[in-house]
C-alpha cells in the first residue's frame, strides 16, 4: 500500500477521506476493511458521506471494488429498513398512552405433550433518545432461526430496562389445565418484573385478572416491540430448558421438538412410555 496510515486506528473521517481521494492506491482488502469500518459505525454515518463514497468506488476500472459500492449502498439501505421497522413497532406500543413503564408479555409451549409453558415479559425505554438504545431484529419469534432467537434474545436483554421469564411446570398443567396455567405464565411474568409498569400489552387476548391496566393484540408479536421480545426470550428460554432435559431423557429428542408432538416423539412414547417431563392430560389419546 502506498498510502502511509495506520490502518488500525482510522476514523471515519479518515476512511472517508481516504476512499474519496487515494482509492487508486489501495487494494481491495484495505477498501474492504474500511467499508466493513463503516458498516460497524453506521450511526455516525450522514447520507452525504455515504452517497460520495459509493459513488466513487463504482467509478473504479476493478470489478471488485464496483461490487464494494454495491454492497455499501445496500447494506445502509437495509440498516436503515430495520431500523424504521424496528421503531415503528416501539412507536405502536407508545401509542397506547403516555406511560411511565409499558411492558409486553408473551408465552410458548402452550402445546407440547411435554415440558412446561413459558412467558416472557420485556418493558423497553419507549422514550428512547438514540436510535441505538433499540433492539434491532425483534419480530415474531416464529419468523426467527434458532440461532437468530438466540442473538436476538442477548440483544433484547442487553437493551431491555426490566425483563422476567416465568415458567409453570408439567404438574401445575396437568393439576390446574393448560388455560389456567397459560394465564398464570403471563401474571407471573409480569409481577417478576423489576420496575413497575402502568400499563401491559399482551398477545391475542386479555391476561385475566391483572391489576394492571392491559391492552391485547391480535398478532401483537408482529406488531409489538415489547411483545415480541416477549416471546423471542420465552422461547430461547425454554428451548435451551428442553435441550438440558434431553441429556436425561435423550430417546425423545426433546432437543429437537421441544417436547412438541412430533410423529418421531409419539412413536418414542409408546416405545418407551413417559417420563415425569410429559404432560398427562395431553395423552389421552395415545397411551
Amino acid at each position: 500500500m502506498s498510502v502511509n496510515v495506520d490502518m488500525e486506528n482510522l476514523n471515519i473521517d479518515d476512511i472517508e477521506n481516504l476512499i474519496l481521494t487515494r482509492k487508486s492506491d489501495m487494494s481491495f482488502s484495505e477498501i474492504n476493511k474500511m467499508i466493513k469500518d463503516l458498516e460497524q459505525h453506521y450511526f455516525e454515518l450522514n447520507d452525504d458521506m455515504i452517497l460520495n463514497i459509493v459513488n466513487v468506488l463504482n467509478t473504479d476500472k476493478r470489478k471488485n471494488i464496483k461490487n464494494l459500492s454495491k454492497s455499501l449502498s445496500n447494506f445502509m439501505l437495509k440498516t436503515r429498513k430495520e431500523i424504521n421497522r424496528v421503531e415503528k413497532m416501539y412507536k405502536f406500543d407508545k401509542s397506547f398512552g403516555n406511560c411511565i413503564y409499558t411492558a409486553g408479555v408473551d408465552e410458548v409451549g402452550r402445546g407440547p405433550l411435554a415440558g412446561p409453558i413459558a412467558a416472557g415479559a420485556v418493558v423497553f425505554d419507549l422514550n428512547y433518545k438514540d436510535q441505538r438504545e433499540l433492539a434491532f431484529g425483534i419480530k415474531d419469534s416464529k419468523k426467527l432461526s434458532a440461532k437468530k432467537r438466540e442473538e436476538i434474545s442477548e440483544v433484547i436483554k442487553e437493551k431491555a430496562l426490566s425483563y422476567n421469564i416465568a415458567i409453570i411446570n408439567n404438574k401445575e398443567i396437568d393439576e390446574r389445565g393448560i388455560s389456567w396455567c397459560n394465564n398464570e405464565v403471563l401474571k407471573r411474568a409480569v409481577k417478576g418484573l423489576k420496575i413497575p409498569v402502568n400499563l401491559v400489552l399482551s398477545d391475542g387476548y386479555a391476561v385475566k385478572n391483572l391489576d394492571i391496566d392491559n391492552e391485547f393484540i391480535i398478532k401483537g408479536d408482529s406488531k409489538s416491540a415489547s411483545i415480541a421480545a416477549g416471546s423471542i426470550i420465552a422461547k430461547v428460554y425454554r428451548d435451551n430448558l428442553m435441550k438440558e432435559y434431553a441429556k436425561n431423557y435423550p430417546q425423545y429428542n426433546f432437543s429437537n421438538n421441544s417436547g412438541y408432538g412430533t410423529k418421531e416423539h409419539i412413536a418414542a412414547i409408546k416405545k418407551y412410555g413417559i417420563c415425569k417431563l410429559h404432560r398427562l392430560s395431553f395423552l389421552k389419546n395415545i397411551l
